[in-house]
């Protein structure tokens, strides 16, 4: 900008420089005069001292008077454009608007001469900045930078490029445009280029999504990738992540087959966000396989977990619940550490809580923690939860499980499809501000085809040498009732032979014979009154004991045992069914 157009010579400017030098020298005659270092004088004004003399040959304050807004409007970057009258007639657009739009001619109405500003919705803008006499401002609006009306197009180098934009935020003005007799009332357009501000907006909002998207695949790999299917129960979770950040969350479930069509249910819940907790949670869940895999009761499991949680962080509070199904019980047992109660749905639509005992949460100590249990029979649906569905800032939390309840009592279909509607039901939506994980399981009463898929079979021994010949005699005539292959009755024979042989041996009456059939599998179970568990030995050549669990182990496709409550054990074995058995 050219300031060599202001002069000291104006009249203005003579007669402010003048004035200003009589107050100086008028402040000047009033500052005594010094005497010298060793004189009794006054202290001279620091300020008359130190102020410059004001005269003729200084340089004197610049005045806007004849500053060209024209000239300014020009040189400024930004696009500039002044319109006049109701219709926006074009009045001046500067150098800026020009070199992205094209020359504009003024007195030509904008939705003619300025189509750009009709396609970016700025005249009904217009028309209220006219209206009202106040500014208004779109921001960050799309622009195409392409080149203007007659100019060559930009080389393209890449013909798969997308064309680039540009982003602007628009600000509309109210001014009167012309003389101050021919005033007219008009709209001053300032478009201020703030392209690198929304682009580098829109990186770092890529960035933090791709941040999100990692943490949330971490969550994931955490979780079971394929939910383990029981044979007697359908089951299904659904996890979704809370919040829009990058912190991953402590939620977790999983469903542990045990043996003996018994299957464990766990969720839990560890405080927080971020890396720390998603690591505690890991290592609680893997712990979890681990113990479950001891098939000790619920309340053993998080007493357990509870010592592993001090160790790993005792800052960290987690929450559990861990539950057994055991379909020749039909009952579902349970421990809670902290945690929510589970809901059971009962065939004919009512819902219940699991009652107490409750525990602390995990890592806190010095609790017994003890086992529940409540009915769970063909027809039951059931549901574990973490409290990031039901809890909620402006309500207690109870209200929150009362509103699970009212939803679950009429959610139907399969248990995927009843996650779906109980996260809908209760209002979790992707802004959601936690993590939330559902398991439901059902436990289906099968009619018809089915039902002839799954039957048991028991029998009472009081022990005796007339014992193993009534197990085998017993189980042959079952088997063949359930129209197996002869190979595979002959070793379900077999097995319940060791079975109740090694019954016999090392446990004390009562004892029971179990002979059970799903559509995948068959399972013998034996009970007795001794909770010795047994252990598979190698036996010497010249032994003539020791050899029954390996000859199950060989045998079978799985086997196992567990103390039963009460005092007791339980050893059984498993074999697939092959292929295509009815």
């Amino acid at each position: 900008m050219n300031f060599t157009r202001w002069s000291a010579r104006l009249p203005g400017t003579q007669r402010r420089a003048a004035a200003r030098a009589d107050r100086t020298s008028a402040t000047s005659s009033q500052v005594p005069a010094t005497t010298g270092a060793q004189g009794t004088g006054s202290v001279p004004a620091a300020r008359a001292e130190s102020a410059p003399a004001a005269g003729p040959d200084a340089d004197p304050v610049p005045s806007l008077d004849a500053l060209s807004v024209h000239a300014i409007l020009g040189q400024v970057p930004a696009l500039v454009a002044v319109l006049y009258g109701p219709d926006h007639r074009v009045a001046y657009v500067n150098d800026a608007y020009a070199a992205l739009f094209g020359p504009r001619t003024p007195g030509i109405p904008a939705r003619t001469a300025l189509p750009e500003l009709d396609e970016l919705g700025l005249l009904p803008l217009m028309d209220q900045v006219l209206r009202s006499g106040r500014p208004r401002t779109v921001k960050s609006r799309r622009v195409p930078l392409t080149a203007p009306a007659g100019a060559p197009a930009p080389a393209r180098t890449d013909p798969d490029a997308r064309p680039r934009h540009g982003y602007y935020t628009f600000t509309c003005s109210p001014l009167e445009v012309g003389g101050s007799t021919a005033a007219q009332r008009g709209v001053l357009v300032f478009a201020a280029d703030v392209t690198d501000q929304v682009e580098a907006a829109e990186r770092l909002r890529a960035s933090e999504r791709r941040q999100r998207e990692a943490a949330v695949t971490l969550q994931r790999s955490l979780l079971p990738q394929e939910l383990e299917q029981p044979d007697d129960l359908r089951v299904a979770a659904t996890y979704q992540p809370g919040g829009k950040d990058t912190a991953v969350g402590g939620d977790w479930y999983d469903v542990i087959t045990l043996g003996a069509g018994r299957t464990a249910l766990v969720i839990g819940d560890v405080m927080g966000r971020g890396v720390r907790a998603a690591a505690v949670m890991g290592q609680l869940r893997t712990a979890v396989r681990a113990y479950a895999r001891l098939d000790l009761p619920p309340h053993e499991v998080l007493q357990l977990l509870d010592g592993l949680a001090a160790e790993i962080d005792a800052t960290q509070i987690a929450t559990c619940v861990y539950a057994i199904h055991d379909p020749n019980e039909g009952r579902l047992v349970y421990a809670s550490a902290g945690h929510l109660p589970i809901l059971v749905r009962d065939p004919d639509g009512t819902v219940r809580r699991a009652a107490e005992p409750t525990g602390p949460p995990l890592g806190t100590g010095g609790w017994l923690h003890t086992s529940g249990s409540m009915p769970f029979g063909p027809g039951a649906s059931a549901v574990l939860y973490t409290d990031g569905l039901v809890e909620r800032r402006d309500e207690d939390i109870d209200e929150g499980v009362a509103a699970l309840e009212r939803a679950f009592a009429g959610a139907t279909g399969s248990p995927q499809v009843m996650c779906d509607r109980l996260i809908r039901a209760l209002g979790v939506t992707q802004e959601h501000d936690d993590d939330v994980a559902v398991l439901v399981l059902q436990h289906p009463a099968r009619t018809g085809h089915d039902a002839e898929l799954f039957h048991n079979a028991a029998l009472e021994l009081l022990g005796g040498i007339e014992a193993a010949p009534r197990a085998r005699a017993f189980a042959s005539g079952v088997l063949a009732s359930w129209r197996f292959p002869t190979d595979l009755r002959d070793l379900g024979v077999l097995a319940a032979s060791e079975l109740v042989a090694n019954s016999l041996q090392h446990g004390t009456p009562p004892m029971r014979l179990r002979l059970r059939r799903t559509d995948r599998r068959l399972i013998i179970e034996v009970t007795d009154g001794d909770d010795h568990l047994p252990r598979r030995r190698r036996a010497e050549p010249a032994d003539e004991a020791g050899r029954g669990i390996s000859i199950i182990a060989t045998i079978a496709s799985s086997w196992g045992s567990r103390r039963t409550p009460g005092g007791g054990k339980a050893v059984w074995c498993e074999f697939a069914l092959p292929a295509g058995h009815p």
